[in-house]
């Protein structure tokens, strides 16, 4: 009868213990969603209805400044790690493991991620990546992950929007990473600020859609946060350059809590954006990150 009382006692510390981290997280769930390669200024020529609907139900800045080089794996590390490649140590394109020594490496053995912190913070949560690139992998925390797609079906962008609207109406998911590895390879192959680059997103806006309406359609509405972003820009027919076409990117975010057409003017980097994660969760920054939650967007 002891042993009984005591694990029910331990189950009902655990379940307050759940309820009242709950209870701090601004929202139940965040869908982060990245499209490799989309410049901030592109976005007012974009024909993208389902992203400006977002910019005006939310919160938005088109001058988000992604980290040197202004390419894709030290920024979409920068991004989930809350620092930059100074101190997280990814620095290149496709770095799979740090050029530099991390500051500072979890009990995976890699700079902690939002993903890693919310894992610790919450153990039972529904944490998931779904990207087209491989390179997104290295830089997650796949350890921390409930659930992790490397999409390589052909053609990707129609299979990774399947992908996520699938998961989301499954798992209802806390926080969901969703990577399109475009326009990023239009911007290569025909150019940034091309008719062809044009119609990729309005392609993309449309995978987007379809995750917003999955979102709904598995009652989550109501308690969801999206975040729509990007790792860099382009120009001509590159990036990693210095230019504000390839370093300025949209930060949008919309959903519970968040102020309605509301377009801010502080500054924001890269990091921020795992900043401003872990604000919607509570969770406490590790010392080594520099990121800072964009709080003003919030109610």
């Amino acid at each position: 009868m002891r042993t009984a009382k005591l694990i029910w006692v331990l189950a009902f510390l655990m379940g307050v213990a759940s309820v009242s981290q709950a209870a701090k997280w601004k929202a139940k769930h965040v869908v982060l969603i990245g499209l490799d390669g989309w410049g901030a200024y592109s976005v007012e020529k974009a024909d993208m209805p389902n992203v400006k609907r977002l910019m005006a139900e939310g919160s938005y800045t088109l001058k988000k400044r992604s980290v040197l080089p202004s390419s894709s794996a030290v920024n979409w590390a920068s991004m989930y790690m809350g620092a930059g490649p100074e101190l997280h140590g990814y620095t290149e394109w496709g770095s799979q493991t740090p050029e530099l020594p991390s500051r500072v490496v979890n009990a995976h053995r890699i700079f902690p991620t939002v993903f890693s912190l919310l894992r610790e913070a919450a153990p039972d949560a529904e944490i998931g990546n779904i990207c087209e690139w491989a390179g997104i992998r290295y830089v997650v925390d796949t350890l921390a992950l409930s659930y992790d797609k490397h999409i390589t079906e052909k053609p990707q962008n129609p299979a990774t929007a399947r992908c996520a609207v699938e998961y989301i109406r499954k798992a209802h998911p806390t926080l969901v990473n969703i990577v399109f590895d475009e326009p990023d390879h239009v911007g290569h192959s025909v150019g940034h600020d091309t008719p062809e680059y044009y119609e990729k997103l309005h392609e993309l806006d449309g995978y987007i859609g379809q995750i917003i309406q999955a979102v709904d359609e598995a009652g989550m509405t109501d308690e969801t946060i999206f975040i729509v972003t990007a790792d860099h820009g382009g120009i001509q027919k590159g990036h990693g350059g210095k230019t504000m076409e390839e370093m300025e990117t949209a930060f949008i975010i919309a959903g519970k809590g968040i102020k309605k057409g509301y377009e801010f003017e502080e500054s924001m980097m890269q990091f921020d954006c795992a900043a401003t994660i872990a604000y919607i969760f509570g969770l406490e920054q590790p010392q080594v990150w520099i990121g800072r939650p964009m709080k003003q967007v919030f109610k």
